[in-house]
C-alpha cells in the first residue's frame, strides 16, 4: 500500500555525529572497507581509524578530500546537526 505525503509523519529531531563517525558512516553505506577508503583519498588507513574514532581531529582539508570521495558537501562531515531551515 502506498503511502500519501499527508499520512507521514516529520522526524523532529536529528542525530548529531561527529566529523569522523559521519565519515565511518558514510564509509559502511558505500560498503568500502578503511582500506578501500585509504586507497580512494590517499589518507593512510592508520589515520581513517583514528579520525573515525576521534583520536585526531580531520580538519578542513581531509574533509574536502573524504568529501571528494563520497560526493557529498564538506559541510555534511564537518558539521553534521547544519540545519539550513534555522
Amino acid at each position: 500500500m502506498k503511502k500519501k505525503n499527508k499520512d507521514l509523519n516529520i522526524a523532529g529531531h536529528s542525530v548529531t555525529v561527529s566529523p569522523g563517525e559521519m565519515v565511518k558512516t558514510l564509509r559502511e553505506l558505500k560498503g568500502w572497507s578503511q582500506n578501500k577508503l585509504a586507497e580512494t583519498t590517499g589518507i593512510s588507513q592508520t589515520n581513517i581509524s583514528a579520525i573515525e574514532n576521534g583520536r585526531i581531529q580531520i580538519g578542513r582539508d581531509r574533509a574536502i578530500i573524504f568529501a571528494k570521495a563520497f560526493n557529498v558537501h564538506p559541510g555534511s562531515i564537518m558539521f553534521s546537526d547544519y540545519d539550513m531551515a534555522a
